[in-house]
C-alpha cells in the first residue's frame, strides 16, 4: 500500500474509489467501508484509496496508533491511504470546499464510501446529505453505510474501548471483527523476567488503548510469524520499585532472538488471572510457571 502524508501531495488517480472516516478502530464497521471500496475499485479496475485523519479530529483516545491503523487499512487490499493532517487551518476548511478541492480535484474521486455517521469540514457541518447533493454535480457515485450492532451493541470505537479497558476481551474482538490487539516497539527493561526464568520483551504500546492489569495468553506477530505466548499488563505490585507506571511485558514460548525497538503485534486471546502481589520473587516465579502452562493449553 502507498502511504501519502499529507494533501499537498496528492494526485489524481485512475478511477479513484475512496474511503472516507478516520477509521481509527478499524472494527467492522470500519472493515464494511474499506473491504467495499478495494471491492468496488477491483470491479472497474479502478484505485481504491483510504482517506483519513491525523490527530482525530475529535481529539478523543484511539484504539490504535497510525502505525498500527496503516498496517490493519493495508491487510484489506487498499492501494494508497491519504493521511490528512488534521491543523488548525485544515479544520476550517469548509464542507463544500472539501468536497471540490479535495475529494474531486486533487484526488479525482469517481465514487466515494462513507459512513452515515461521518461528519466532515468546518464545525462538522459536512456529512453522507451533502455528498449525495454534490455526487451528480461532480459526477461521482456514493455509497452510505450504515451503523451497524453486533448483539445488542452499536458497533463504535467508544464502545470497543470501553471493553478492551475492563478486559472484555471477547465482547471487543465481536465487535471489532478482528483480536484485540496492540502494536508496540521492544524497548530496555530491568531484565527482570530472566531472573524469574522467564525473559520478556518489554513493550511501549504507541499510546494505544490497552487491556487492564493481569496475565494475557497471547499470540504474538513478528516479522510475519505468528509466535505464542503469555503477555503482563501491570505496575509490578510485587517488585519495590520507584517506577509504578503500567508496564507490557511478553514473554515468546521458544524464541532467543535480539528484538530491541522492532515492532511486535500482540493479540490477546484470553486473560488467565489479574495480576496481585506475592509474598516472595519465588512465589511470583512458581505462578509464572503456572500461567505458562495455563497458556500453553489454551493456545493449543
Amino acid at each position: 500500500m502507498i502511504i501519502i502524508r499529507g494533501i499537498n501531495k496528492i494526485k489524481k488517480y485512475k478511477g479513484a474509489v475512496v474511503a472516507l472516516g478516520v477509521f481509527d478502530g478499524m472494527h467492522r464497521g470500519h472493515r464494511n467501508i474499506l473491504q467495499d471500496t478495494v471491492k468496488i475499485a477491483r470491479r472497474i479496475k479502478g484505485t481504491s484509496i483510504a482517506l483519513t485523519f491525523f490527530p482525530h479530529p475529535q481529539n478523543k483516545e484511539s484504539l490504535y496508533s497510525l502505525e498500527h491503523r496503516l498496517r490493519l487499512i493495508a491487510e484489506l487490499g487498499v492501494d494508497v491511504c491519504v493521511v490528512a493532517k488534521f491543523s488548525r487551518s485544515f479544520a476550517k476548511i469548509s464542507p463544500v470546499d472539501f468536497i471540490t478541492k479535495i475529494l474531486v480535484k486533487k484526488i479525482g474521486a469517481r465514487f466515494i464510501c462513507v459512513g452515515k455517521n461521518f461528519r466532515f469540514g468546518n464545525q462538522a457541518r459536512g456529512d453522507y446529505k451533502l455528498l449525495k447533493q454534490a455526487a451528480g454535480k461532480y459526477n461521482f457515485k456514493l455509497k452510505a453505510f450504515n451503523i451497524i450492532r453486533s448483539k445488542g451493541l452499536v458497533i463504535s470505537s467508544t464502545v470497543i474501548r470501553k471493553l478492551i479497558k475492563s478486559s472484555e476481551i471477547k465482547k471487543a474482538e465481536e465487535l471489532l471483527g478482528r483480536r484485540v490487539s496492540i502494536l508496540g516497539s521492544v524497548i530496555r527493561g530491568t531484565k527482570l523476567g530472566r531472573l524469574l526464568g522467564f525473559p520478556t520483551a518489554n513493550i511501549n504500546p504507541h499510546h494505544e488503548v490497552i487491556p487492564s492489569s493481569g496475565i494475557y495468553a497471547v499470540q504474538i506477530i513478528f516479522c510475519a510469524k505468528v509466535y505464542n505466548g503469555i503477555c503482563y499488563i501491570g505496575r509490578r505490585p510485587t517488585i519495590h520499585t520507584k517506577n509504578r507506571s503500567i508496564h507490557v511485558e511478553a514473554h515468546i514460548f521458544n524464541f532467543r532472538k535480539n528484538i530491541y525497538d522492532k515492532l511486535l503485534e500482540i493479540q490477546f486471546i484470553r486473560r488467565i488471572r489479574t495480576d496481585k502481589k506475592f509474598t516472595s520473587i519465588r512465589d511470583l516465579s512458581y505462578q509464572i510457571q503456572k500461567d505458562v502452562i495455563t497458556a500453553h493449553k489454551l493456545l493449543r
